[in-house]
């Protein structure tokens, strides 16, 4: 089975999380579908100790052929795909030497280099695309897949020499539960990297820290014909809240370490409404400030209409992992290197996003992200580069074999 066969494989088993559901873990039971896959290839291929445990998690260790101790190193990827857009029924199609103009991915969609105009640079490559209907999956699958070939490349060379490898796969990253239920003790790593991130020299040891925001608006309902300086109409309350809030700091307004609040989604009518932001940024105090901003816009609410017309309740999902991971600079050193070894030089921008490596770092796992070749994630015009999958599981060779040389 080549890496494509495997990723397609894993692409069309769907395993969607769900938001609505994310008091329980998985919040979709379907991620068990792809997780029995793996607990039993992890079998197959030999490793010790693997588990499916009743929250979706998969573990397995590879034992050092070493004749002396080195630390033991992880490699992590989630099997759940984004909410945002559909997983069901995942028709992927690969596309030989990419012609770097626009692809059709059906009658109706189109993905246009004008939209995403770093594809261009893909021209040669062999990308592997969508049908248009759905998003593919690569995130975060084409991790799992560079992992599992990593370890089908271990058992069918047993001369090669590496120390202890643990294996992790999560279920709900992409809402923010990814690492609810994970066993660090149990995975028994000291250091470890999720396979997370877009194009293979991509090195990651700066996220968001980020937080969620459920706003919940109360009004007064009653006949309109009879309304005046009576009615508080909560859908219009929300909209007021909403319009407090700075638009320069919107996404669709900010770049780089710049931070945001995020309307995500909002339903309403006269006699409640709701609205759900997520708020990022890479500086802590930032985010609080940010918070702070949208508490004051309630107490506005509140001292104008009544108190208990507005309540915003607050959930944190993650710090950024750099406050962990720049005690351990030798972790990040060894995936340069490794990156390096591809004849790539690194790049290191801050994500502007999470990984479960960042909740992993804060719990004393330091976990860094590295990329798999996929793009676009989330929607319809997801892509993953073929050849730099094959070059992941290179990738991961590379930092195996610079921890078994480790003195």
């Amino acid at each position: 089975m080549s890496a494509a066969e495997r990723l397609i494989r894993y692409c069309q088993i769907d395993t969607q999380s769900d938001p609505s559901n994310e008091e329980q873990t998985p919040s979709s039971e379907k991620q068990f579908d792809l997780a029995r896959v793996l607990e039993q290839e992890l079998k197959e291929l030999g490793l010790q100790d693997v588990s499916l445990d009743e929250h979706c998690y998969v573990y397995g260790k590879v034992p050092s052929n070493l004749d002396h101790e080195v630390r033991t190193v992880g490699f992590i990827a989630h099997m759940d795909t984004a909410p945002d857009f559909s997983g069901t029924d995942v028709k992927p199609r690969i596309i030989e030497n990419f012609d770097g103009n626009d692809i059709a991915l059906n009658d109706e969609v189109t993905l246009k280099m004008d939209d995403f105009p770093w594809m261009r640079e893909l021209r040669g490559k062999r990308l592997m695309v969508t049908d248009g209907n759905t998003l593919l999956g690569a995130d975060d699958k084409a991790g799992i897949t560079c992992i599992m070939e990593v370890l089908v490349y271990l058992k069918e060379h047993p001369e090669i020499k590496h120390g202890p490898i643990s294996i992790g796969f999560t279920p709900d990253e992409e809402i923010g539960n990814g690492t609810k239920f994970f066993d660090i003790e149990k995975f028994g790593a000291d250091f470890a990297y999720t396979m997370d991130g877009g194009v293979v020299y991509e090195l990651s040891d700066e996220t968001f820290n980020a937080a969620s925001a459920k706003v919940t608006f109360k009004g007064f309902s009653i006949h309109p014909g009879e309304a005046k300086n009576r009615m508080i109409n909560a859908a219009r309350t929300a909209m007021e809240f909403a319009g407090m809030l700075p638009e320069y700091m919107t996404p669709e307004h900010t770049e780089g370490r710049e931070g945001f609040i995020h309307l995500h989604e909002m339903k309403g009518d006269c006699e409640s409404a709701f609205l759900e932001y997520i708020i990022r940024d890479h500086d802590h105090s930032l985010l609080e400030e940010k918070k702070e901003l949208m508490r004051k816009a309630a107490d506005y609410i509140n001292e104008k209409y009544g108190e208990g017309t507005a309540d915003c309740q607050f959930r944190d999902s993650y710090r950024n992992m750099k406050e962990i991971l720049d005690q351990y600079p030798d972790v990040v050193k060894i995936a340069e290197k490794a990156i390096n070894e591809l004849g790539y030089a690194v790049k290191n921008e801050p994500v502007r996003g999470g990984t479960d490596g960042a909740n992993l770092s804060f719990n004393g796992l330091p976990c860094p992200n590295l990329g798999a070749g996929g793009g676009n994630f989330h929607g319809r015009y997801e892509y993953c580069v073929l050849d730099e999958l094959e070059e992941a599981r290179t990738l991961i060779l590379n930092i195996i074999r610079l921890v078994s040389e480790e003195a």
